[in-house]
């Protein structure tokens, strides 16, 4: 948490506006949870942190498109601002401040809101995510601390398909989204058949789900993914917790309780305990309801802290 991953977020009335940031908040200090877990401020990600997942030319046009403000850094959706570079870089620190300190052993869980910008491509930005820090993420893992085998679990209404096409014939980056189908809502990605290419055929999950599948629905796919998971034996695990699954949600159609997010957070917590390493970061995604984002957010952190 803190002021500077919380100025990320868009203008005018944009469905990712910065408000979200207190929204999650408000309700954190409300259920008292910050006596109950230690707060770590961001730290903006450097260049070169930037550029293990990044194309320099696509980090310099950002940085430029931060200077004037002007201009859009995808084919519409996602606006620049003065100051984008900034915020955009403060969430991917983030990010690497909470891997880290799991990596230290001074923590065994971490939730970072905001986070989880799963759309960024390498060279590009899409659906409101500039800089992909889950990528950045994986990067730092494999190269500073020598994990191979890293699991992403996706609950976010919308595919993470920034994640998947970037590691979509890595065999040991095991992929697992639950996501409305793509016929109704953006990226349009994310097919049952999209299981991976050459190595890594099989090592991804998608599980496309209908307007309106609700807690039902999840709980009947839910151990499909812990079974997948588990299966591959991950020594590090990463769940991109998007509250825009809930049910009323303004830009999309799924029907979740804030509940199925805390089980989510809960299970994959014990599945980390049962491999031995403890070790899952939570990233809070998308989720445009400013109160479903407080409450599902918040019932992720108080899974993960038990």
């Amino acid at each position: 948490m803190g002021e500077t991953i919380a100025r990320y977020g868009f203008p005018d009335g944009h469905p990712f506006g910065a408000d979200r940031h207190d929204a999650f908040v408000r309700q954190f200090e409300a259920r008292g949870l910050g006596a109950r877990v230690r707060v770590a401020a961001p730290v903006p990600a450097e260049p070169d942190e930037l550029l293990l997942f990044h194309t320099p030319l696509y980090v310099d046009l950002v940085r430029e498109r931060s200077a004037t403000g002007q201009g859009f850094l995808d084919g519409g959706d996602t606006p620049a601002f003065r100051g984008v570079y900034e915020a955009a870089a403060s969430v991917v620190g983030a990010t690497l401040v909470a891997a880290r300190a799991l990596m230290a052993g001074d923590a065994q869980r971490a939730f970072v809101p905001i986070a989880g910008l799963h759309h960024a491509a390498r060279d590009r930005a899409a659906g409101f995510c500039v800089f992909n820090d889950i990528g950045v993420a994986i990067e730092v893992l494999r190269r500073e601390h020598g994990l191979m085998r890293i699991a992403y679990v996706d609950i976010d209404a919308h595919h993470g398909d920034g994640v998947f096409y970037a590691y979509e014939a890595d065999p040991q980056l095991a992929f697992a989204d639950i996501h409305e189908e793509g016929r109704t809502l953006y990226p349009g990605t994310g097919a049952a058949d999209e299981t991976g290419k050459g190595a890594a055929a099989g090592a991804k999950l998608n599980i496309p789900v209908p307007a309106g599948a609700d807690d039902a629905t999840f709980a009947a796919v839910w151990p499909r993914v812990l079974g997948f998971i588990e299966a591959s034996d991950p020594q590090f695990i990463i769940l991109q917790c998007g509250a825009d699954s809930v049910a009323g949600d303004p830009i999309t159609h799924l029907a979740f309780t804030p509940a199925a997010h805390g089980r989510a957070a809960r299970d994959l917590a014990a599945l980390a305990d049962r491999l031995g390493h403890g070790r899952v970061l939570a990233l809070g995604g998308g989720g445009y309801n400013r109160a479903n984002l407080a409450m599902a957010w918040n019932d992720v952190v108080e899974g993960l802290a038990g």
